[in-house]
């Protein structure tokens, strides 16, 4: 089996059976081609026909080449995957990259704004015309929810139910229901009453943030929205649409929400990606105790 044939099948079966959202199915596909091309520069096998010594070979490869942990990391999960799936469909016997290992590291903590740097952010959009009241409608929807950019960004108008209060978010074959704010309700109600229907390129759109060409908004069209406000209000910190959903669960941790609420409104499978802002808001608190305290 050719590398482009393997590739397609996996490819099949991330989609088709384990669901994989669009980003995890970029990452891996993105890996596995590159680990087919430096088969194919610096050996004479196919991706079916790697060894285990080949495999770590490509590991050692990319550490000897700067790549960081975090890269290293995750193309040993993506070749994990793959093997793991070859086996499962008996393309091979034994798994070469069973014994990979990844490198241990200190997890780098998400950078969240502080709420002063969020209420500028979010009093950027000026009302003023059409993309002001989709804008602020959209950034106030992210801090509001906590959503993935991709989840913002797949809503359809029949997600929102203004009266309750709530956002309908189906992601990566789950469902749930996200309260917002009263501000947020606000501007989404003036967006959707007051400026979608004339933004729309076709009536029956059915997609709640549209572009100016009045089809769905893009990630790299929201990208650079983001961007275009963080310069507006001076904010030095690197701001990403993430970095709103980092945001939204510190701030809820700071104030006493629970972290299980926290974790079904992120849509977190495991309680341990959620538990991260804990350990964000502890070295929060001990770098204002040690700034702080007299004798610190």
């Amino acid at each position: 089996m050719q590398n482009q044939e393997c590739l397609q099948l996996f490819e099949d079966y991330l989609k088709n059976e384990k669901k994989a959202s669009a980003n995890t199915l970029s990452s891996y596909l993105r890996d596995i081609r590159q680990f087919g091309s430096y088969l194919d520069l610096h050996t004479d096998t196919t991706i079916l026909e790697a060894d285990e010594d080949e495999v770590q070979e490509y590991i050692n490869w990319l550490k000897n080449n700067g790549k960081s942990v975090a890269t290293v990391s995750r193309c040993i999960a993506s070749l994990k995957n793959l093997y793991a799936f070859l086996c499962l469909r008996q393309y091979l016997d034994v798994n070469p990259a069973a014994r990979l290992v990844t490198d241990k590291s200190v997890q780098k903590l998400p950078q969240i704004l502080t709420s002063k740097e969020v209420e500028l952010l979010l009093e950027q959009p000026e009302c003023v015309d059409a993309k002001g009241y989709r804008d602020r409608a959209m950034l106030e929807m992210l801090y509001a929810t906590g959503m993935r950019v991709t989840e913002l960004i797949d809503l359809n108008i029949g997600d929102v139910n203004l009266d309750a209060g709530v956002i309908r978010c189906e992601s990566r074959g789950k469902e749930r229901y996200i309260p917002m704010y009263s501000a947020a309700i606000k501007a989404l109600s003036e967006y959707i009453e007051l400026v979608r229907p004339q933004m729309l390129a076709l009536p029956d759109e059915e997609a709640l943030f549209v572009n100016v060409s009045g089809e769905r908004m893009s990630r790299q069209g929201f990208w650079k929205i983001i961007k275009f406000y963080q310069k507006k209000a001076k904010i030095e910190k690197d701001i990403t649409p993430h970095t709103l959903r980092h945001s939204f669960a510190a701030h809820l941790l700071e104030n006493g929400a629970d972290i299980h609420a926290i974790q079904e409104m992120l849509g977190h499978a495991d309680i341990s990606s959620t538990q991260v802002y804990s350990h964000l808001v502890k070295k929060q608190l001990k770098d204002v105790y040690n700034k702080a305290h007299p004798r610190a």
